[in-house]
């Protein structure tokens, strides 16, 4: 199990940092430099069909070795780390862990402490892998790769342990909404699949956000400020008040559980023209699509407030709620509780307060449930892993194999 560790620490160091800015697939050469890692190492398996296609994405198959008849599964995680936090230098810290804070950085005076994390003292007698508190730590989803690697590693190097045939696939851009954008489901041919993409030890998701982005467009008109009377329109004003019409209470910091929200992700602005960028959520499509209408209704009420078409908004959807398309194949969410208890891990499941492939993927014909990688504080310079919930995500792999197989 030592493996998953030493894979982990190696695949972090390699900046993958998504970048929507690019407008290209893969959106970074980093990601191009981390598949072809992958693409070695699968063939050294002995894996068939291995390639890297010009998107950069990853696939491979681990042949059946029984003559029974079982369905084909997959294994999906992916190579880009979130562009909130840099992804470039990445220096991981391996910390045994006896509670209290642990000093992430003594110079910058950067603690990781159970004040602000209370879980971590969950941890406690546990080796957990850190940041050195000036990156993100690269776990979503570099955890989820190395823990499938290994898993596979195992399969090949045992033999004895019959299994179908399965599916490995290491996808580009999922943090930027466009882990399937060239997903190739002819190509993966895994009837099931499963995303090695959650967070705490134990998640099991088959419901995500629905989820849509919006961009709203604030005209103004910038005139000399001593001669501005009745003549300036300040759009930086103007966007401020269209935000305070949205609910202040349906905001990330202040929902749960099946809450949804909009949150305002960025700000860029002067006095002739602001841009506000959203994201929306809602787990039921009817609250998702009320959510669409009433930012075009507040913005249809300040036009008609300052009598002139000063705010435009414009929207993009993004996923669906995988929940419509697990619920008829529900044995893929039983077999995966099952791996678990199999485990000794306790399923724990719930709604994914966000998205993965795995959404978008069930929409494209392949049922695909999300498990978790064992990782904390996604995204940030808190972000922590202990290695055990890792070394558990990789039996929970072999256990999914096995449940198959029987």
């Amino acid at each position: 199990m030592k493996r998953v560790q030493d894979r982990f620490l190696e695949y972090v160091k390699i900046n993958t940092t998504a970048d929507e800015s690019t407008g290209t697939t893969p959106s970074f050469k980093g990601e191009f430099d981390l598949a072809n890692v992958l693409e070695k190492e699968l063939k050294a398996f002995g894996l068939k069909d291995v390639e890297v296609c010009e998107h950069g994405y990853v696939y491979g198959t681990l042949p059946a070795n029984t003559d029974k008849e079982i369905p084909v599964i997959g294994f999906i995680s992916h190579m880009d780390t979130s562009p909130d936090m840099t992804g470039e230098n990445v220096n991981p810290q391996v910390v045994k862990y006896d509670g209290g804070d642990i000093i992430l950085n003594k110079e910058k005076n950067i603690v990781l402490s159970p004040k602000e994390f209370p879980e971590l003292e969950d941890y406690k007698g546990k080796e957990l892998i850190t940041t050195d508190g000036t990156t993100l730590l690269g776990a979503d989803d570099k955890a989820g790769i190395s823990e499938i690697m290994t898993a596979i590693e195992y399969l090949v190097e045992h033999p004895e342990i019959k299994h179908g045939e399965i599916r490995i696939a290491f996808t580009p851009d999922e943090e930027i909404g466009e882990g399937t954008k060239f997903f190739n489901v002819d190509k993966f041919g895994a009837k099931y699949a499963y995303t090695i993409d959650g967070g705490t030890i134990g998640e099991l998701e088959y419901e995500n956000f629905n989820a849509a982005s919006g961009k709203v467009i604030v005209k103004g008109r910038n005139v000399h400020p001593g001669y501005a009377y009745n003549k300036m329109i300040n759009s930086m004003k103007i966007a401020l008040e269209f935000d305070a019409l949205l609910p202040q209470m349906e905001v990330p910091e202040k929902t749960n559980g099946y809450e949804g929200f909009f949150h305002l992700t960025d700000i860029k602005g002067e006095v002739e023209e602001t841009t506000l960028s959203y994201i929306i959520r809602d787990f039921s499509f009817e609250g998702y699509k009320n959510r669409m209408n009433l930012m075009k209704e507040k913005a249809k009420e300040l036009n008609e407030k300052y009598k002139m078409q000063l705010v435009e908004v414009e929207i993009k959807e993004s996923y669906r709620n995988m929940k419509e398309k697990i619920e008829p194949v529900m044995f893929v969410v039983e077999n995966a509780k099952l791996a678990m208890e199999m485990s000794s891990v306790v399923p724990n499941i719930r709604p994914i307060r966000g998205g993965t492939d795995g959404a978008r993927l069930s929409f494209m014909g392949v049922p695909t449930p999300n498990i978790f990688t064992g990782g904390e504080n996604f995204h940030g310079k808190y972000e922590y892993i202990p290695i055990e919930s890792m070394e558990k995500a990789v039996e929970v792999i072999l256990n999914i194999v096995n449940v198959y197989a029987k």
